[in-house]
């Protein structure tokens, strides 16, 4: 490379998870791959998860009953072709899996499928309770041994670059690469013939969540400055079931729990999520969320609990190996113990308007996984058909991408512009933003919303990104800058589609809107456009 600060690769894909890991296998070997992640192997939220992959594996299921499940999970707002798609590709995913060599779990020579919540039958391939950490270690092993590939790691995308960015007003927006910002303190101009964003969700945007510290919505944040689409960011899955731990780390305590027999009860043993919906504890997650939600407002209590006694020691003991150990080291054992849980923020059903493949409205920009929209989730996911989204949207996004040909190799892209900048002498301001805009987000646009909260959060995110934006453009680029102005956007968007959407459904509930309308439409904001 003659210029450590400027390079050049045929894909530039930014993000290690599921869908990053396996589009730069697809596209290795067909030219020079840099892939980049703003930490190591485990700061994305494909290597969290843990319950499974959703797919079609036994006789008895059939692709028409996951699709059904997907649509009702969705609450009327999925777009059926993609659903039909992407559960179709269900089995193809999981074989291919296995030919990579992934240890799925397998009882009498075949898979060992579990259940989870609104799941007509057991579907559920998984690695113990850590199939995510094993799809990320099998990928990342083929990935990296491949010579094409060139994984920078500590590595954080500042921005894309387009032909606009540029002043090239006299063609349509291209996609020609981004800017990164190095372990060094440097940033780097990276030009691609195509650029892959495959960032995971937003989890941190809000105080309690079981995402890891990386999910700042930074791909989202990036495509939406460079002029894509966002729709239906009103729609934040919480899981129902995080761990309540006021004096250390949280974490997500797998629905495949209750799919093997655990229960929600309150601090007298009653169970009340039949009080919320028939199929009680095995109800949408939204429906969960609520209800535990409302028990905690009503009682006034710190948490509920989940009673996993029933599975059974020996069960606890062989296929929740890592959550049971992570509990005990907390000093709780779920054998035998109840355990405090809370709703916490999981994922983002909605993010940039994608196809199915991740093609954006800009040419040469792609977005894969948790950061695009599709239409497949609707209103609200269906547990294990992320990572199952992540794969089919990877498989499908190389393809397009070595059918759409090459960019010539660009070598007059600027380097990043330092000048103005003045150097960094207190971070103050940067840890009072990054704590609002949680605070905020986890008080007014969380599980239950009014337009008066919704009001409040926009007023309150205004005035901080005013003061971001003046900071951002004054100080050194750092990690913590970068991702506080995309945690900012993100909040920001997250808003605006739930002030658009005047009703109740699936994720989003409203006390000023509480029906849910006969039609069902996307929330679709874009770039320029006046808010609502």
């Amino acid at each position: 490379m003659a210029n450590q600060l400027q390079e050049h690769c045929d894909f530039l894909i930014i993000g290690s998870g599921a869908a990053g890991l396996l589009t730069a296998m697809k596209l290795a070997p067909h030219g020079r791959v840099v892939l980049i992640n703003k930490g190591g192997p485990s700061d994305s939220n494909t290597y969290y998860s843990q319950g499974g992959i959703a797919a079609v594996m036994d006789e008895e299921d059939s692709v028409e009953s996951h699709v059904t499940d997907t649509l009702a999970a969705g609450a009327g707002l999925c777009h059926e072709d993609v659903v039909r798609q992407v559960i179709g590709m269900g089995r193809t995913i999981i074989e291919e899996l296995l030919a990579f060599g992934t240890p799925f779990d397998t009882l009498d020579a075949s898979l060992d499928l579990t259940r989870e919540a609104v799941h007509s039958h057991r579907r559920i391939a998984h690695v113990q309770d850590a199939t995510g950490k094993a799809i990320v270690q099998t990928l990342l092993q083929h990935a990296d041994n491949h010579a094409n590939v060139r994984h920078l790691q500590q590595h954080v995308a500042v921005d894309l670059i387009t032909s606009a960015r540029l002043g090239e007003s006299s063609q349509r927006n291209t996609c020609i690469g981004a800017y990164v910002l190095a372990p060094s303190g440097q940033i780097k101009t990276i030009t691609a013939s195509h650029t892959i964003l495959a960032t995971g969700g937003v989890g941190k945007v809000y105080m309690v969540t079981t995402n890891p510290h990386a999910a700042t919505g930074d791909g989202i944040a990036m495509a939406w400055r460079a002029g894509c689409e966002a729709m239906n960011m009103e729609f934040m899955q919480f899981h129902p079931t995080c761990l309540y731990n006021p004096q250390g780390s949280t974490m997500m305590l797998t629905e495949a729990l209750r799919g093997e027999g655990a229960l929600l009860v309150d601090r007298r043993g009653r169970r009340f999520c039949f009080d919320y919906h028939e199929a009680g504890e095995l109800a949408p997650r939204d429906v969960v969320a609520r209800a535990i939600d409302h028990e905690m407002k009503k009682s006034g209590s710190d948490c509920m609990f989940l009673d996993a006694r029933s599975i059974g020691e020996d069960k606890i003991r062989h296929q929740f190996v890592n959550t049971n150990q992570r509990l005990l080291d907390v000093g709780i054992d779920m054998s035998k113990e109840l355990i405090p849980v809370v709703p916490a923020a999981h994922y983002m059903c909605g993010g940039i308007r994608t196809g199915i493949d991740g093609t954006t409205g800009i040419p040469h920009l792609y977005v894969i996984g948790e950061s695009a929209c599709t239409g497949l989730h609707g209103a609200n996911r269906l547990a294990s058909n992320s990572l199952l989204e992540c794969l089919v949207m990877a498989e499908k996004c190389a393809a397009r991408v070595l059918a759409g040909g090459s960019l010539p190799v660009r070598r007059k892209v600027p380097l990043w512009d330092t000048s103005g900048i003045r150097p960094e002498f207190e971070r103050v301001p940067i840890k009072h933003n990054w704590d609002e805009i949680r605070a905020t987000m986890s008080n007014y646009v969380g599980i239950v919303r009014s337009n008066e909260r919704l009001r409040r959060a926009q007023r309150r995110l205004h005035l901080i990104q005013e003061e971001i934006m003046a900071y951002y453009w004054q100080h050194p680029v750092s990690q913590e800058l970068i991702e506080l102005r995309n945690l900012s956007i993100v909040a920001e968007l997250i808003v605006r589609c739930a002030q658009r959407r005047r009703e109740s459904r699936g994720l989003h509930y409203s006390t000023d809107y509480p029906e849910t309308l006969p039609a069902a439409t996307d929330t679709i904001l874009t770039p320029g456009a006046e808010e609502a």
